[in-house]
């Protein structure tokens, strides 16, 4: 997907080696996501099925 803006998430490894990071890009209708130490793969999933699973994740987290 040419021309995405991918985000890094900010839990990823500190390692300085660049290792197990997830990125994040919008590309409406969609989101973007995959695995910084393999760029040319990426999952897409809706934009619904995001927020759910973020929602779900930090639900998770607080408890």
């Amino acid at each position: 997907m040419p021309n995405l803006q991918w985000r890094k998430s900010s839990f990823g490894s500190g390692d300085g080696q660049g290792g197990n990071c997830v990125e994040v890009a919008i590309a409406q209708p969609v989101v973007a996501v995959r695995d910084s130490k393999a760029p040319a793969g990426s999952l897409l999933v809706t934009e619904a099925a995001w927020r759910g699973l973020v929602s779900a994740l930090q639900t998770a987290h607080e408890s």
